[in-house]
This record gives C-alpha cells, sequence and structure tokens, in this order.
C-alpha cells in the first residue's frame, strides 16, 4: 500500500484586536481543501488522506477579535517546534500593539526561517515588515494602511494595487477577502487549479481573482452618486458592457443635456463618464479572458470596445501588459476548453459588420455564463 503523504503544517497567529476574517477565511479555504483532498485520495481500508492541518496559535486563552468575536488559540507559540509549511500573520485594529510585542515579533521573525512560505493578510504586513522579513521585498496591504507601511519601512517596495503579491518565500495580501485569494492561490500551487476551483465554488467565492488584479473595482473607485438617475446609469453600464454608452446615450437616459449630464456625472462619482465606461468594460474583459476560451478580437467585441486595438491600450494604460499576455497568465485550465467546444464557429461568407455582431454576442453570452458560473 502506498505511503500516505503527511498534511502540510499551517499555522495562523493570533492576539487581541486580530481581524477575525483574516483568520478564518484562509482557515476555511485550507479546510475546504483538506476535505476534498481527503475525499479523493482515500486509499482502500486505509485513513483518509490529509492535505493540510490547521491551527491557531497565540498566548493562550480566549483572545477577543477587533468584531468582539473571542477565539481560544489551539497552541502556545512555544508550543509550535517542528517547522512549518506555512505561517500566516493576519492583520486587525490591534496590530499596532501587536507591533510592540516583541516576543510575538521575535517568534514570528524565527519561525519565518524554518517555515516554506509566509504569508501576511491585511495589516499583518506590518509586523512581517516590523520582524524584518519585508525588507528589500515587494509588498502589499490593505489599501487605506499602504502609505503608512511605505513611509515607517522605506526598505519594503509597497504596492498599495494588487490584491496579494509573492515575493520568493514570502506572500503579503490586501484586506479581509484578499486573504481567501492568497489562500487559495497557495492550494493552487501546492495542488492544482480544478481543487482551487472547487474549493471556490464550495465557498461561493468569486473562482480565483488573479494576484494582480486591483483592489480596486470601477465601482469603487468610483463615488457612488446622489441622485437615482445617475446611479442606474452606472448599472446600466455595468449589466450591460457592450451597450450604447456615449455621452449622449447616457445623457438621454437620464433625461439631461449631454454638458450637464458630463459635469455631473463628474462631480458625483469622481471621474469622467468616458472614464468610467472603459474602467467596467476593462472589467468586463479581464473576465472574458479569465473564464471563456474568446478570441481577443471577440473580448474586444464583448467587453464594449470599439476595436481590438482600444482594448490593447486600455490594457496596457491600466494594468501595463496587453490582452494576449494577460490572457496567456491567467486563462484558467479544463473548463475552459469545453466553452471553447462549445462556441459557435461563424458561418460562411458572413461580411465583417455581421461577424463582428456574432463575435460580441457570442461573447456577451460567456460573459454571462462566467457570471452564473461565480454565483454557483
Amino acid at each position: 500500500m502506498a505511503a500516505v503523504p503527511d498534511p502540510r503544517h499551517v499555522a495562523i497567529v493570533v492576539y487581541p484586536g486580530v481581524q477575525s476574517l483574516d483568520v478564518t477565511g484562509p482557515l476555511e479555504v485550507f479546510a475546504g481543501a483538506d476535505a476534498a483532498i481527503s475525499a479523493r485520495r482515500r486509499p482502500a481500508g486505509g485513513p483518509p488522506a490529509r492535505g493540510y492541518e490547521v491551527s491557531t496559535v497565540g498566548r493562550g486563552g480566549p483572545t477577543r477579535s477587533s468584531s468582539g468575536l473571542a477565539i481560544v488559540p489551539e497552541r502556545e507559540l512555544e508550543d509550535v517546534q517542528r517547522p512549518l509549511d506555512t505561517l500566516i500573520v493576519p492583520g486587525g485594529s490591534g496590530h499596532r500593539r501587536a507591533e510592540a510585542d516583541e516576543r510575538l515579533v521575535e517568534w514570528i521573525a524565527r519561525t519565518s526561517t524554518s517555515a516554506r512560505r509566509t504569508v501576511s493578510v491585511c495589516t499583518g504586513a506590518f509586523l512581517l515588515a516590523r520582524a524584518g522579513l519585508l525588507e528589500g521585498r515587494r509588498a502589499t496591504t490593505h489599501w487605506a494602511s499602504a502609505e503608512r507601511l511605505a513611509a515607517e519601512h522605506p526598505g519594503v517596495e509597497v504596492d498599495p494595487d494588487p490584491i496579494y503579491i509573492r515575493d520568493g518565500a514570502v506572500w503579503t495580501s490586501a484586506g479581509v477577502t484578499a486573504g481567501m485569494d492568497l489562500a487559495l492561490a497557495l492550494v493552487e500551487e501546492d495542488h492544482d487549479r480544478e481543487l482551487a476551483l472547487t474549493i471556490a465554488r464550495h465557498l461561493v467565492l468569486f473562482l480565483r481573482r488573479p494576484g494582480s488584479q486591483s483592489q480596486f473595482s470601477a465601482t469603487l473607485t468610483s463615488q457612488e452618486p446622489e441622485r437615482e438617475p445617475l446611479r442606474e446609469i452606472q448599472r446600466s453600464v455595468i449589466e450591460d458592457p457592450a451597450g450604447e454608452h456615449t455621452v449622449e446615450a447616457m445623457a438621454a437616459r437620464a433625461h439631461m443635456s449631454p454638458r450637464h449630464f458630463a459635469r455631473a456625472f463628474r462631480a458625483e462619482t469622481g471621474v469622467t463618464p468616458g472614464r468610467y465606461v472603459e474602467r467596467v468594460r476593462l472589467e468586463a474583459a479581464r473576465r472574458l479572458l479569465e473564464d471563456t476560451s474568446a478570441a481577443i478580437t471577440a473580448v474586444a467585441a464583448g467587453a464594449g470596445f470599439p476595436s481590438a486595438e482600444t482594448m490593447r491600450r486600455a490594457f496596457i494604460r491600466a494594468l501595463g501588459v496587453s490582452p494576449a499576455e494577460y490572457k496567456r497568465r491567467f486563462h484558467g485550465g479544463p473548463r475552459l476548453v469545453r466553452a471553447r467546444k462549445a462556441s459557435v464557429p461563424p458561418r460562411k461568407g458572413q461580411n465583417r459588420k455581421d461577424e463582428a455582431h456574432g463575435h460580441r454576442d457570442r461573447a456577451v453570452r460567456q460573459v454571462h455564463g462566467a457570471r452564473r458560473n461565480r454565483a454557483v
């Protein structure tokens, strides 16, 4: 009988004022992976295989999180003797006091040297920086704390935009739910993409957001307008990015003159109508590239860009990579092959206009299909 591989040992640090979701989010991801691996690999007549063994570690006794939830660490810091596979340091409103805890900071620095990888969630990055683990590295944290992290630790290259960053054996992530995205990426690295997607579907997550995806979506980077007609315009763009969203068309739907609409939209959202539409279309294009097998031209049409070249310029401005390169990095595996087989080839003899409409219709259907998949 083949030997059952040992589980990977994961320790999550808890301290007073820790953000409870920074702890429980990654924990649920690893627990889901453990359950899925046990179901996959149970030897006949033997004990189930284990993927991960996760424990919380701290000073002992109930530890109150920032939301008031009491977390009882399973192990004391000093009880962690054998090398860890993964050390996770969460953030929270109590991270300032935790930074001043020399014993905790020393323990993190010492334990990290024997761990295969060290991870921070949100403002847990401050504890890694305090332990000297981010010096000379690129890192991220919650966008609201990024400037302070850079000011207090000038030796750290702080990037406030990505959801998570890997620099060698050290991973850092943005706030709260981004810790779950990072945990999914760790599971995928340890095992495979299909396992990560399975866990994401069970947890009803956005499948797997790539680490380079911005912390800021179009709906987050623009303010919500006070006036209902402008809010309705925002919703219409998000629901149908490939629709007609010129200033004139949007102004007509809002029952305003184009000039008044453009001024009001910018005043109430902080961005011009054109910039807002481009951001929404960029997000739609990214989802298509990640979740479908559509060609670049079809993606451009499905996301509402006038041409593939217009989309390429938008990608370069916003992300620094072309759509083709983005697709190469983040396009998914087997389930996307099925989408490609199901796509309808263009009819012979179609003129260019009909073909462009066909590309757009197929790509729009794939966008809606991808959205339904993420909701499952």
